[in-house]
């Protein structure tokens, strides 16, 4: 029956498991989070200007640390047990009162978004404090987070009570702090490493979420609107530019650099390809929110200037994200900086076609699908695989 036990947190990567993968409950606690992207891709999708970019960017940064904080925790000492299960149920209440509070309605609140995100804080540092009483061995690592955490957390308690000028300088210097303490702690984190399985696992679960989103536009844009030629080709090109970005991601995912060697003390890769990962989802969100401005607005002349812009740069900003994350994994033979060398290629492309203010929508996707094709088709060749298809 049901987990009624409560154990001691241990350190689940003491010894690398064949192939450990996500938890049930961590799938479960992904839910809360697929409805805040939601939310947020929601405020976008309102608000396309320069201070509804920033603001969507803001707060999708705040969203991914709290998913990460969380899965950095669960990866070295998830023991699935009655104490961790109440206190991840806690934190998805948080993300769920965090969601609310972001929406365009009435319950659209930075005091509760501050109240959420200091009481979510403050259960990750009860998670860690069990881990300090009873993993001895990372009490270092542990009494750092403690401190850094404790103190951003005091941070954004104090958020929610002052006025709202000072309520996003106060989020700044918490995010701040947070952000900083994993760096300041960066020669005890190699002694304590992450699983090259399940971590690397979590972020493309993760990646995958946020992908979602534009299948789920598409839905959405048609939704809305009558069924017609051009809506209907734009919905399939972006079924099409979600898919290709789903293969240039997967296809290519090397996880195993997250697993530092505590013998090198100055080591970027394992840093770079972990926080590579919030640009991008916050790129691959935009993408959605810009194809289904795309299906709504094929067939009635030029697409919106700040439209098109996004789903180019949105794009873009995945190519960028995808060629760091190569170079991070260490892929720098022959093949990899092939990898490289193709996206950084495609940005000035899709450049070109946000450049291009008479196309209508349903030609914009196409474009952008087009790049997208010949990233896939040049990894293909890059990896001798284009004669597997044609054989």
């Amino acid at each position: 029956m049901g987990v009624i036990r409560i154990s001691p947190p241990q350190l689940r990567t003491r010894e690398q498991e064949a192939h450990r993968t996500a938890t049930w409950l961590e799938l479960f606690y992904d839910l809360a989070f697929v409805v805040a992207v939601a939310v947020l891709a929601g405020r976008l999708l309102e608000d396309g200007s320069w201070s509804g970019l920033a603001s969507y960017f803001g707060y999708f940064a705040l969203l991914w640390w709290l998913w990460a904080s969380h899965t950095f925790y669960a990866d070295r000492y998830d023991t699935d047990d009655l104490a961790y299960r109440l206190l991840a149920a806690g934190q998805m209440v948080a993300v769920v009162v965090i969601a609310s509070s972001l929406s365009l309605e009435e319950a659209s609140s930075t005091t509760a978004f501050a109240i959420g995100y200091a009481f979510s804080r403050i259960l990750l540092l009860v998670m860690y404090w069990r881990a300090y009483r009873h993993v001895v061995e990372t009490r270092a690592l542990l009494g750092g987070y403690l401190i850094g955490f404790g103190l951003a957390a005091i941070v954004w308690t104090a958020s929610a009570v002052v006025p709202d000028e000072a309520r996003f300088v106060l989020w700044s210097i918490a995010l701040a702090i947070d952000l900083a303490t994993p760096w300041v702690m960066r020669i005890e984190q190699a002694r304590v490493p992450f699983d090259v399985s399940h971590l690397p696992e979590r972020f493309g679960l993760f990646t995958i979420l946020v992908l979602g989103e534009s299948i789920a536009a598409v839905v959405a844009g048609l939704a809305h609107i009558s069924w017609g030629f051009a809506p209907t080709l734009t919905s399939a090109l972006a079924v099409g530019v979600a898919t290709s970005l789903w293969w240039l991601y997967f296809d290519n995912a090397r996880g195993s650099v997250v697993r530092r060697d505590a013998t090198v003390r100055r080591t970027w890769r394992p840093t770079v390809w972990l926080y590579t990962h919030l640009p991008l989802a916050a790129a691959l969100v935009g993408s959605g929110v810009a194809l289904e401005h795309a299906v709504t607005e094929a067939g009635h002349g030029p697409m919106h200037s700040s439209d098109r812009w996004l789903l180019v740069g949105s794009v873009a900003l995945s190519f960028a994200s995808f060629a760091i994350i190569h170079l991070a994994s260490g892929q720098v033979d022959e093949t990899g900086r092939a990898l490289i060398y193709s996206r950084l290629l495609g940005i000035p492309v899709l450049g070109l076609i946000g450049l291009l203010s008479g196309l209508e929508a349903q030609w914009v996707a196409l474009g952008v699908l087009g790049v997208c094709v010949a990233e896939v088709v040049s990894d293909l060749a890059a990896a001798g695989r284009l004669d597997d298809l044609t054989s």
